[in-house]
């Protein structure tokens, strides 16, 4: 397991034991959990209208990073749709923090999601997401730099598979740095909660 990798099973396992204590608010001035953290890094990639996209092009913007892929039978489906719906409620309640957010969405399945494959998965859920694919050496170096694993599994008779990979929602500030893993897994207004404690 590379360094990045420990990083966040740390993380993660420091959540859980954080969800069986009693816990008081943060302070104001507290530190975002992943601040420090080496993840995330530049990168060159095609988003779902075949154009070439790289992280300076989200530069002053906060972003929601997901890793998924759009033949997902089940988690990456409705990961997607909390995100989307935490956008939809931020733009109620907060439009101007929300038009400095922008989703992300990353295959880790380059050979299936094609553009045009992600342009179809993208819409359905929020105008704003943004679909990124490239070719497999480019979506693995993008998964290295964020910490990502994933693996697909041997292809059924009919051609189809199933990829295992790493589920988690990064929320990233202006400048391209980590500043907390987001609660995909629970409700919406949890997510909210997280964005504006951070963003800000």
């Amino acid at each position: 397991m590379n360094e990045k990798l420990r990083l966040i099973s740390l993380l993660l396992f420091a959540g859980v034991l954080a969800a069986c204590s009693p816990t008081k608010p943060a302070a104001q001035n507290a530190q975002p959990p992943l601040a420090g953290a080496r993840i995330g890094g530049p990168f060159m990639l095609t988003n779902q209208d075949g154009k070439s996209v790289s992280d300076r092009d989200f530069a002053g913007q906060y972003r929601i990073i997901y890793f998924g892929y759009t033949y997902c039978p089940d988690v990456c489906p409705v990961d997607v749709q909390n995100i989307a719906l935490a956008m939809h409620s931020l733009e109620k309640s907060n439009p101007a923090l929300a038009a400095r957010i922008v989703p992300i969405f990353i295959t880790v399945d380059p050979e299936r999601d094609t553009p045009a494959v992600l342009k179809q998965f993208v819409t359905a859920f929020h105008p704003r997401l943004v679909g990124l694919t490239g070719s497999p050496a480019e979506i693995k170096a993008v998964k290295d730099e964020f910490a990502i694993y994933s693996q697909a599994e041997a292809k059924r008779p009919d051609g189809g598979y199933i990829v295992n990979h790493s589920r988690q929602a990064y929320l990233f500030s202006p400048d391209g740095k980590p500043l907390a893993l987001l609660p995909q897994d629970k409700t919406p207004a949890d997510m909210v909660a997280d964005i504006e404690r951070w963003a800000r």
